[in-house]
Order: C-alpha cells, then sequence, then structure tokens
C-alpha cells in the first residue's frame, strides 16, 4: 500500500488526506498545534465543558468557492452532511462614520431593476458618475482580456493603477481600499489587477448565479460546524492523524525525499510527501539542495504576507446588526464583522461560558499599520488589551444607530486571535496571510513540483481560486492528491473546477488572444488613450 505522510493539518493538509484515504492510501497527518484546521479552526475559550469558541476570524463561502462546499458535502455530520451546516447570508451593512448606514443585498435580484442594481458597485451611490462607469469600463476590460494578458500583464500592474485611482475622487479611492481589503485580503495598492479584477467579478457574479447562494456562512463555530466532524471522517477512513507533533526538516537526497525529521528528533519515513504547512513556514524546509532541483520552491521565500485576523466581543444583548456582514467603511483598521447569533440556530449560546453572554459579535481587521482613533498608533504598535479597546472604539463609532446600543456595560468579555502574540515593541503575527502582490503570479509554486516524491497543498499554491483562502488550499490539496494518484496508478481524480465568467464574452476573449499573440494592445487601452487626446485637446480649447 501506498504510504503518504502530510505536513500540516490545515484545510490544504486535510483536503489532501481526505481524497487519498478515500481511495485506499495509507495517510498520516502530522500538525504542530494541539488542533486541526489551521487559520480555520475555532478554539474554546477555556477549560469548560461547554465552552465559547473564538476564531482566527469568521468563515464565509462565497458562490465562487466550490471546491470547499464539495468537499464538506462529503463529510457525514448527524442526519446529512457538513454542507448542511452552511447558511444563507441576506445583506451587507456598510456603516458609516460620516453619512447614513446602507444595506446591499446579497440574495440573487428578482427583478430586471434588481440585476442592473447588482452590477453597480456597492458603495456607487457615494461617487460621481463618471467615476462609477469608468470602474464599470475597467471591469468590462477584464471580462474580455484573454487568459494570457491577464497572467502577463495584468499580474504585472496594481489594482491602484489599473483603475487610476490616484486621478479618480477622494470618495473613489476611500471606498475602493475600505470596502476590498475588508472583504478580502487584497490591498489595492498592492494587489496585481489580476487577482483583485477576477475576485472582484467572482463576488459580482455570484450574486448573479441564480443556481448557487451568493454568500453562505457556518450555523456554528467553525469546528464545531465542519472541522471536528472532518476529524471523526478522516479518522473513520483510516488516517493517521497527530496533532502536537511537529516537523523540523525534510530530508532530501538529491532525487527524492527519504524522511522527515520531528521536533523530537525522530524520523518519520513514507513513500509520498504532502508540504502543507503556511507560507511563512514553507521555506524553512526548502533546503538549497531542493531549491536547486525544483527552483519553484526557492521562489516561495518572495510571497509577501499581511495581517488579517479576529477577535470575538461576547456581549449581553443580542446585537443582529444585518443579516450577513457589517462592513465599516471608515474605519482605520479596515473592519468587518458578523453577528453570529443570528445564524447559530442550533447553537445554544446560554449554555456556553459566562452566564450572561446572549450574542456574538467576530470582528476581522485587516489593516494593522495605519493608527487607530484611541491610541494614534497602527495595531502593530498596541498591546493585546489596546487592540481589544480601539476595535471596540471603532466599532462603536460606526454603529451609533444600533439597537440595542453598542455601550461599553454589554460588554462580556473578548478573544483575540491567539497567533497575536506581544512582543516588547507591540505584537507579531505567529498566522500572517498571503497577499497577491504584483507579480507574485510568477512565484507561486504548482502543487505539483520537479521533486518525484513532494508535493505542495496550501493556500499559496497556483490555483484556480487564486486567492488566499480555504477555497484556494482545498483546490491545492485536491491538486496535490491528483498529482500522488498519477504517479500511483490510481484512476480516480477529485474535480478542478475553473472559475467560472459569462460566456457572451468569449467571442471578446478570442479576438483579444488573436491580438495579444501578435502584441496588440486590448481594444479598451486603445479606446481609453483616445479619450485620454480628447480629454487634453478639450482642457486646451
Amino acid at each position: 500500500m501506498t504510504t503518504v505522510l502530510v505536513i500540516g493539518g490545515g484545510i490544504g493538509g486535510l483536503t489532501t488526506a481526505h481524497e487519498l484515504a478515500e481511495c485506499g492510501v495509507d495517510v498520516t497527518v502530522l500538525e504542530a498545534n494541539d488542533r486541526f484546521g489551521g487559520k480555520a479552526r475555532s478554539m474554546p475559550i477555556d477549560d469548560g465543558p461547554a465552552a465559547l469558541h473564538g476564531e482566527h476570524g469568521f468563515r464565509f463561502f462565497p458562490a465562487f468557492y466550490r471546491h470547499v462546499v464539495e468537499t464538506m458535502a462529503r463529510i457525514p455530520d448527524g442526519n446529512g452532511t457538513v454542507a448542511d451546516n452552511l447558511v444563507e447570508t441576506e445583506a451587507t451593512l456598510l456603516a458609516s462614520t460620516t453619512g447614513p448606514d446602507r444595506v446591499a443585498e446579497t440574495g440573487t435580484p428578482d427583478s430586471v431593476r434588481g440585476w442592473l442594481e447588482a452590477l453597480r458597485p456597492a458603495f456607487a451611490d457615494e461617487l460621481p458618475a463618471r467615476d462609477v462607469h469608468f470602474l464599470l469600463e475597467r471591469l468590462a476590460y477584464l471580462l474580455t482580456a484573454c487568459e494570457k494578458r491577464r497572467a502577463e500583464e495584468l499580474d504585472d500592474i496594481s489594482w491602484w493603477e489599473f483603475t487610476d485611482a490616484e486621478n479618480r475622487s477622494p470618495a473613489f479611492r476611500d471606498r475602493l481600499a475600505s470596502t476590498t481589503q475588508s472583504l478580502v485580503a487584497l490591498r489595492p495598492r498592492a494587489a496585481s489587477a489580476r487577482t483583485m479584477g477576477t475576485i472582484y467579478l467572482q463576488l459580482l457574479f455570484g450574486q448573479l448565479d441564480p443556481t448557487r447562494p451568493t454568500e453562505q456562512i457556518l450555523n456554528a463555530p467553525t469546528n464545531e460546524a465542519w472541522i471536528d466532524p472532518w476529524i471523526d471522517h478522516l479518522e473513520n477512513l483510516g488516517v493517521d492523524l497527530r496533532p502536537n507533533t511537529a516537523a523540523r526538516s525534510i530530508s532530501f537526497d538529491g532525487r527524492r525525499i527519504d524522511g522527515v525529521e520531528l521536533a523530537d528528533g525522530t524520523t518519520i519515513s513514507a513513500d509520498e510527501y504532502v508540504l502543507a504547512v503556511p507560507v511563512d513556514v514553507a521555506p524553512t524546509f526548502v533546503t538549497p539542495e531542493l531549491a536547486r532541483v525544483a527552483p519553484e520552491l526557492g521562489r516561495i521565500e518572495r510571497l509577501e504576507t499581511a495581517w488579517m485576523n479576529g477577535i470575538q466581543f461576547y456581549l449581553s444583548v443580542d446585537l443582529e446588526l444585518s443579516p450577513g456582514h457589517q462592513v465599516y467603511t471608515d474605519s482605520p483598521w479596515a473592519l468587518t464583522s458578523i453577528s453570529q447569533r443570528q445564524f447559530w440556530t442550533d447553537y445554544d449560546v446560554d449554555e456556553r461560558g459566562p452566564d450572561d453572554v446572549a450574542g456574538v459579535l467576530s470582528v476581522i481587521a485587516s489593516d494593522w499599520t495605519t493608527p487607530g482613533i484611541l491610541y494614534d498608533r497602527p495595531a502593530r504598535e498596541c498591546t493585546r488589551e489596546e487592540i481589544a479597546a480601539e476595535i471596540w472604539a471603532q466599532l462603536r463609532a460606526h454603529l451609533h444607530a444600533a439597537e440595542p446600543q453598542l455601550t461599553d456595560d454589554v460588554l462580556v468579555d473578548w478573544f483575540l486571535d491567539p497567533a497575536i502574540v506581544e512582543t516588547d515593541g507591540g505584537v507579531e503575527n505567529r498566522s500572517p496571510l498571503l497577499i497577491n502582490t504584483v507579480g507574485s503570479l510568477r512565484n507561486r509554486p504548482p502543487a505539483d513540483v520537479g521533486v518525484e516524491n513532494l508535493v505542495l497543498a496550501g493556500d499559496y499554491v497556483r490555483t484556480n481560486s487564486d486567492l488566499a483562502s480555504m477555497e484556494s488550499a482545498n483546490e491545492a490539496g485536491r491538486r496535490a492528491a491528483n498529482a500522488i494518484r498519477r504517479r500511483h496508478g490510481i484512476p480516480q481524480r477529485a474535480t478542478i473546477w475553473e472559475l467560472e465568467e459569462p460566456v457572451v464574452f468569449e467571442p471578446f476573449k478570442r479576438e483579444d488572444r488573436f491580438r495579444y499573440r501578435l502584441g496588440l494592445p486590448h481594444p479598451a487601452e486603445v479606446t481609453q488613450s483616445l479619450r485620454s487626446v480628447t480629454a487634453r485637446l478639450g482642457g486646451r480649447s
């Protein structure tokens, strides 16, 4: 029987194990932490028998998350599957400190007017008409650009440059930065136009697809709704799961991996090896010899990371807010949240944790370098207590119209992601997130690298999903499993989905493929250049 050793028990590693175990492969998964699930896991906030859970950040599943949802549909849970624990959101609250709050519906439109409204950016009402038109033109450019142009040209310019943000209105720049950075871990000034534009379109198309929910979240803390049933299922499939087992290094004989040394000094061997550790950890396993044989491994260290971590506030009131996300458009730390209890229909908060907890507000901070409003320091330079107080202050500044009121006396407790660790100069992040910067596509390795018994499974692997996420990690795990299956003649293959875009744009993409082969610009660039010339000439008259 083929034996496989998976280093890392996050979504990528567990997915690889799942796919291979279903084929009868003997799989062992090593996880350095005491809980599996990586960034997706939740954890009890105390040692009680029925403790409340804290999270690295709330989980949400937009419509284009096909790989991870399909895996969830194959994990038994009670009389159904884990996928049954997904519930659809209905609306996103855009909370502002400078103007009225607005609500953006996330359900599929049921009228022509609704469809037209869904096509407009969520923050369009705050922008000059020319900015809205220009952004729609930019999206049309993306939709009609061939894949090679996207990968070889648009990956080398930033979303900020692509959308001409410096020459747009201040409102355009503010909303472009706050909304995109909050909902997905992308920085408009740093992220490539290819990645940010593609994900922006996928989120938009998700709302227009009547066959799939626009956006879903879990009906309980992540481990209870997903990870724990998954672990049980993997054990039933025969997977050897080893928590608190850290790998120290990989032994490479110049052609093959021949063992993994653990932190306790022992060595484990297998036929195949899966490196499924986070992007910031992976380079520690790449020796110079490995990088010479597989140069893609040596380029992982060039990938950049940023901070996107969560905090949960446990409240004495059930603060429902909106039936979905809340985006705090003016928050210096780019906050988003979900008021959880309205979705946790079968999860009894009253029986867990402190007696007076009635609500859970789960918040993610995506900007850790901008000074706050309470301490005038970025989150990186604050203590954990100061981070909690600052986020609470930013929430209160935005939720002044909330009912019941978000006052200090309703705050029972909070739980900040334990990956945020205090140092002498502030905090460090032991679980940073990959960000797709300009030109980073060339540094992202495939799952199947040039080592005959090594594959990769992590959200930094080159995938169709592209974005650093549990969806991309799951797809990478499938690709890793497929590579091992091919090597050993196992016929089953895990399904890999392409990102879907409306077929009406295919003729335009075919035309652009021809133009790109001839070295010609995209037609929209020609049109834009003519407009710029016309505008300059008009300004002189």
